[in-house]
């Protein structure tokens, strides 16, 4: 892989985030009546699209809002142009990890399919709330404002259609109601509040969260390691991996997740218990086994809807050997236009013949070349630690873009150990693991399910 190209800097990729940055300072203080300053931000956006086909509705929806004279169509489209610039920055950033680590480019998304048709008054409402948000900004946000989202969100959840939005306008809100009253806020999460904004406004669009139809496929599924996602009432692992079709095609990266309710008692190697009776692939993670499918439903995006009854265990299969051999010929999925984000980057990546740096945090040196490390992505539920990933000769995880950096967050790592290789997963306890700390850490979760599930019980009974 060619290191040097990550750290090249790209082309208008400073000015457009620098126009994302001026237009999300104009949602702090809100658009309700705006200052001199933000109508620099808003001019600022929609100079950054005046070569797109989002030019003149942009500088209109700009100037109505700078005078304060703007609906929520105006809001609509500056969502959109939002959403556009940082597509941009993805998009121009995926090419640069191509180019640096050899691999083909990804198809282009397919046109999006048919879906359900959406209640409109649903609709509507969510984003009146959200442009209600957007007025008031995330200096006058209180209690009674964020409280709109509750009923909009009970009324869409019973639809199918609409539990994607739900579930991000119910997020969003109780972000926020934990922030308020917004004018006391020490430090705002300004790129955050304003990328949740965004996108639940283009899913207030009818048709703007429909994608094209899923597909089945019949190969082998050789796994690379597993991104594990812990909160305080929610975990998800996602399986990365690189797919063979049965028919001899070219091989393809796809992921697999799986996702469960927690109690925020139960943490570390007690977490893969929620996950386990959910996903057979996660033992073969552990066990470092192939998966043999059959007819797997796939989205275009390369997402796995994983369904046991269409796997079945197959032979052993490295995760090195893999993303030696399989990994560099792997086509990307493409990405649908609305989940075009530079936070959704994930690109799995093998890295070998580096020295580490420990310097100003931890970074492989390539080539004179400085890739930053990200351990603190690196779960508590698995034996792979900062440690281990210091003293590694080789490493495979997934390069990611943040604060303005690429960098590395560790899924596997190869170390010496007495003259041999030795590979540390990050997900070696998925399936179960005779390790003494993960042992530990079960049982302790164990017994807080227990108590949980006894206490559960009563309140039943009552």
């Amino acid at each position: 892989m060619r290191v040097d190209l990550l750290t090249d800097a790209v082309d208008g990729l400073d000015e457009a985030l620098a126009a994302v940055d001026g237009f999300d300072q104009v949602l702090v203080g809100g658009l309700l009546r705006p200052q001199p300053a933000q109508a620099a931000g808003l001019a600022g956006l929609a100079d950054a699209v005046a070569g797109s086909p989002l030019a003149g509705r942009t500088a209109e929806a700009a100037e109505k809002t700078a005078a304060g004279a703007a609906d929520e169509d105006h809001f609509l489209v500056l969502a959109a142009a939002r959403t556009a610039l940082l597509g941009s920055v993805h998009d121009a950033l995926v090419a640069r990890v191509e180019e640096a680590v050899g691999r083909p480019r990804a198809e282009e998304a397919p046109a999006p399919g048919a879906g359900a048709e959406h209640p409109v008054n649903l609709l509507a409402a969510a984003r009146g709330w959200l442009c209600d948000l957007a007025r008031t900004g995330w200096q006058g946000i209180d209690h009674e404002l964020v409280g709109g989202a509750a009923p909009v969100v009970t009324a869409m959840l019973p639809e199918p259609a609409l539990r994607r939005l739900a579930t991000l306008l119910d997020g969003f809100a109780a972000e926020l109601a934990a922030s308020c009253p917004g004018a006391t806020l020490e430090r705002i999460p300004v790129r955050r509040w304003a990328d949740l904004w965004s996108r639940a406004m283009l899913l207030t669009l009818p048709g703007a969260d429909r994608t094209a139809a899923v597909t089945e496929v019949t190969g082998r599924l050789l796994p690379l390691g597993v991104d594990l996602h812990e909160h305080a009432t929610a975990v998800q692992a996602q399986v990365h991996a690189v797919f063979e079709p049965a028919d001899g095609t070219t091989p393809r990266l796809v992921r697999a997740g799986v996702a469960a309710p927690k109690p925020d008692t139960v943490v570390g190697a007690g977490l893969w218990q929620l996950l386990r009776p959910h996903m057979s692939l996660l033992a073969a993670v552990s066990e470092g086994r192939a998966m043999e499918l059959d007819a797997m439903p796939v989205t275009a995006e390369g997402d796995l809807i994983w369904d046991d009854a269409h796997a079945t265990p197959g032979e052993p299969a490295d995760a090195f050997a893999t993303a030696r051999v399989a990994l560099p010929t792997a086509t990307a999925a493409p990405v649908t236009p609305v989940d075009r984000h530079p936070a959704r980057i994930a690109v799995p990546v093998l890295l070998e013949g580096y020295t580490v740096e420990e310097d100003d945090g931890l970074a492989f040196l390539v080539a004179g070349e400085r890739l930053a490390v990200d351990t603190l992505r690196v779960p508590a539920a698995g034996p792979l630690t900062a440690e281990a990933v210091a003293s590694s000769g080789a490493c495979l995880g997934l390069l990611r873009w943040d604060a303005g950096e690429f960098v590395l967050q560790p899924l596997a790592v190869e170390r010496t150990v007495r003259k041999k290789p030795v590979a540390v997963h990050a997900g070696a306890w998925a399936g179960g693991t005779a390790d003494k700390a993960g042992v530990r850490a079960e049982k302790a979760a164990t017994d807080a399910v227990t108590v949980l599930r006894e206490r559960a019980g009563r309140l039943l009974r009552k």
